[in-house]
């Protein structure tokens, strides 16, 4: 009985100090190949979340591509359609760097891609393919923000950061078959 009860708490605890439990929100990116899941996480990265949410409702990311794959590090997404034609965002928008709210770039988790300028993420985001830490931030040196993580459609993920790549337009790591998010929508 006492192990029992041992190990009840041991879970409830764990479930409390993970990133999901912190979570309120909930994106559904559907794509050419299927549906990815993913949990935000409001409370540690209010700003970015925020940013993210608004561009899901006002339909800001159908139709755009993955157009920047790196198997065994990121797919990234949010700034050009299967054309390779730039979206910008209407208003311009930047977000301010949340990223040294310790949450780290592990395999699964979505940040924000950012210009050298640590608060110049708009609108395009990674799923990072593996465990990045030269991606987190260091005493001095703000990383890329992460927000929310995958929780379902991994083998979505994973094909995406397979399929063939090539140079089209002078952006690297364009993939021969494009992948669309059809719909970004909450859940």
């Amino acid at each position: 009985m006492l192990k029992a009860r041992f190990f009840c708490g041991l879970l409830l605890l764990s479930t409390l100090m993970s990133p999901l439990a912190w979570s309120e929100s909930s994106v559904r990116l559907t794509t050419n190949i299927g549906a990815i899941d993913i949990v935000l996480y409001d409370s540690q990265a209010p700003l970015t979340v925020k940013n993210f949410l608004e561009l899901v409702d006002a339909g800001y990311y159908n139709g755009l591509i993955f157009h920047r794959v790196l198997a065994g590090f990121v797919i990234q997404a949010g700034g050009y359609d299967e054309k390779l034609v730039a979206r910008e965002p209407n208003p311009p928008r930047t977000v301010k760097n949340e990223s040294k709210v310790g949450l780290g770039n592990r395999k699964g988790t979505l940040a924000m891609a950012r210009l050298d300028d640590p608060d110049s993420a708009d609108t395009q985001f990674f799923i990072n393919a593996k465990d990045n830490p030269h991606l987190n931030a260091k005493p001095g040196i703000p990383g890329y923000t992460v927000f929310g993580e995958v929780v379902s459609g991994w083998e979505r993920v994973e094909t995406i950061e397979l399929t063939e790549v090539g140079t089209r337009d002078g952006m690297q790591g364009v993939p021969i078959s494009t992948m669309v998010i059809l719909k970004a929508e909450r859940i």
